[in-house]
């Protein structure tokens, strides 16, 4: 069975973008398992969404704006969703926690769970190192409201890890 271009492109676009993917899946699922669950539906709206793709800008960008909404769209309706059965595949092994030991990420990411969902967002694209501009974009604010919202988030986890 040969591979359409288009597939080509958006498999060598997931390729380059499973760590971010897996980032926002991590930042807010509760378990490995809701993580697999929640990776893989971010997976699939990228794929319905594709054909409609303007590379006007980078594609982490997008690729984040899809990812989160599908993350946060997934949680409001986690309570109404049936139990499920893992799959056997496991994509944990796709992060990279580099010279951070896994405790330390381990006590990060417990503490920005605590943060509501936007905060969540705002605190992972930051970490990701972008601009204020970028994170604006992604999260449909102005960069002087990602601004103000950082410093509040900030000071809020430093009371959380105060405690």
């Amino acid at each position: 069975m040969e591979i359409r271009q288009s597939e080509r492109d958006f498999l060598n676009m997931i390729a380059e973008q499973k760590q971010v993917i897996y980032k926002i899946c991590y930042m807010y699922a509760k378990n490995q398992n809701e993580r697999n669950d929640l990776s893989q539906e971010v997976i699939l709206n990228l794929w319905k969404s594709f054909p409609n793709y303007k590379a006007i800008g980078k594609p982490s960008t997008w690729v984040y704006r899809v990812a989160m909404n599908t993350c946060i769209t997934y949680l409001r309706h986690s309570n109404t969703r049936p139990k499920t059965t893992p799959l056997t595949h496991d994509v944990s092994g796709i992060i990279d926690e580099g010279n951070i030991k896994a405790e330390q990420l381990q006590e990060l990411y417990h503490l920005i769970n605590q943060l509501g969902k936007m905060e969540r967002a705002l605190v992972l694209l930051w970490l990701e190192e972008l601009n204020y501009q970028e994170i604006g974009a992604i999260l449909g604010i102005s960069k002087n409201n990602v601004a103000v919202k950082l410093h509040r988030v900030k000071e809020k986890l430093k009371k959380i890890s105060n405690c």
